[in-house]
């Protein structure tokens, strides 16, 4: 596949080995499908996640952070190329890397910055497993989350005479796909609880009555993916039972490395960064799995655990996201200029200053094509207030909503003439970043936005 205008620039000059030193390890762990609230450092009391919890004592949690694409491949595509999913063909799962970019990802730069590259786990750009030695990473585990926490503690626990990259890629909660088709899970089946124990239904089990029915319509072609259309409240209330146990288990996994790193004195010099590919509904408006642009599907967990543990447990507002902007934090970690083209901002000097009052970017946005077969598109862009979505069909396609008032997504307020203004200028805020990434319009005198004139 080609890629149109991409430009890079050379790739970083390997340091010198005093410089070298001087640079932090950085370890990055991403679990997959997590929605942000599924911490108990969050508050949430239906779970306990002990491990997640202390990296958030001892680092900067960011409670607006916002996948780049609710969807695994296209979500680690843009963690690792730094461009967003859409604009380098990489929509969908199971898409390769363009071969213009495969000597161009983040694991390549950081090899040439000198930092030794590791990776186990998950990859999914699109095969499960990190081929070794590609991409500028040496494999050491593939992806499967028994022993996985093991094989990263085996490479801590080794001598490094020079910084390193490591990657530990879990799948879990991602299990409850197979639970909810009724299948075994892929890496041990874990104990139900009785029914008495299961969570409630959450304050936004109903769905808005306003919103965009495009969202039913993909639920209605898939049901593989979506088996929970006659779910009854009990059937939900053990889906979350479920996701839940799954959180817990692949925080135990995280905790043996978080051991690891206590036992060898690494926090002194190393950036831990814990975050997760995409959310799940959890039961949210009815539904499951991901490609919806609902909260719980793009709002994910990100903590940053800085050297010798700076601005343990400061929390910050600001909106991140995990693709663009972490490849351009690691970068910035790593001494290495953000290749040209690339638009992401580092969130490395507000986990560093912890100031909430730091101002930022004024919006983020997530971008969706719904999985298997669907042909959705749909955009969410977060103010520090707002957040507006945009589907490119159907009734009901266009949603604001006061993220202070309602964060549940309960009420639709583009329908509504006192928000106008506020609608009409996030959709001018969709339009700069449409353009900003070279995003194709339904035809050429139709624009996906409304009210915005083809160009």
């Amino acid at each position: 596949m080609k890629v149109k205008n991409i430009m890079l620039c050379a790739t970083a000059v390997v340091p010198s080995l005093a410089w070298a030193k001087e640079l932090p390890n950085i370890i990055y762990i991403v679990t997959d499908q997590q929605t942000a609230s599924a911490m108990s450092c969050m508050g949430n009391d239906d779970l306990h996640t002990p491990n997640m919890d202390k990296l958030a004592q001892a680092g900067v949690l960011f409670r607006n952070a916002y996948c780049s694409t609710p969807l695994s491949g296209p979500a680690r595509a843009a963690m690792f190329t730094g461009y967003t999913s859409h604009e380098v063909g990489l929509a969908r799962n199971g898409t390769p890397i363009p071969d213009s970019l495969r000597t161009r990802t983040l694991g390549t730069l950081m090899q040439n910055a000198g930092y030794d590259c590791i990776y186990a786990g998950k990859w999914h750009v699109h095969t499960a497993s990190m081929p070794d030695k590609e991409f500028g990473f040496t494999t050491i585990h593939p992806h499967s989350d028994n022993g996985l926490a093991e094989a990263c503690v085996g490479f801590l626990e080794q001598k490094h005479t020079k910084p390193f990259f490591l990657v530990a890629g879990f799948d879990n909660p991602h299990n409850i796909c197979e639970y909810a088709r009724s299948q075994n899970l892929p890496w041990g089946n874990i104990e139900d609880l009785p029914q008495n124990e299961w969570p409630g239904l959450p304050l936004n089990f109903a769905k808005n009555p306003y919103d965009a029915d495009v969202i039913s319509y993909e639920q209605s072609l898939n049901y593989s993916a979506y088996p929970t259309r006659n779910y009854t409240p009990d059937d939900w209330r053990r889906y979350r039972n479920l996701y839940y146990r799954l959180v817990e288990k692949v925080d135990a996994e995280i905790g043996k490395i978080l051991n690891a790193i206590d036992k060898q004195d690494l926090w002194k010099n190393t950036v831990v960064i814990f975050t997760s590919d995409h959310g799940d509904g959890v039961g949210a408006h009815h539904w499951n799995q991901k490609s919806a642009l609902y909260e719980e599907v793009v709002n994910i967990p990100l903590i940053v655990t800085l050297p010798g543990k700076k601005n343990a447990g400061k929390e910050m507002p600001q909106l991140v996201n995990n693709g663009v902007d972490f490849f351009a934090a690691v970068c910035d970690w790593a001494g290495i200029r953000l290749p040209e083209g690339l638009h992401g901002v580092s969130f490395r000097s507000l986990a560093e200053k912890a100031d909430p009052s730091l101002k930022h970017q004024d919006y983020i946005v997530t971008e969706t094509t719904f999985d298997k077969g669907g042909n959705t598109r749909g955009w969410a862009l977060r103010t520090s207030r707002y957040k507006y979505v945009l589907y490119d069909k159907g009734r009901y396609r266009e949603q604001l909503f006061d993220m202070e008032k309602d964060r549940g997504e309960m009420r639709n307020l583009a329908i509504e003439e006192k928000y106008k203004e506020i609608l009409l200028q996030h959709r001018e805020y969709l339009h700069d970043w449409m353009k900003l990434h070279h995003v194709a319009q339904i035809r050429k005198d139709v624009h996906t936005i409304p009210g915005v004139n083809p160009e």
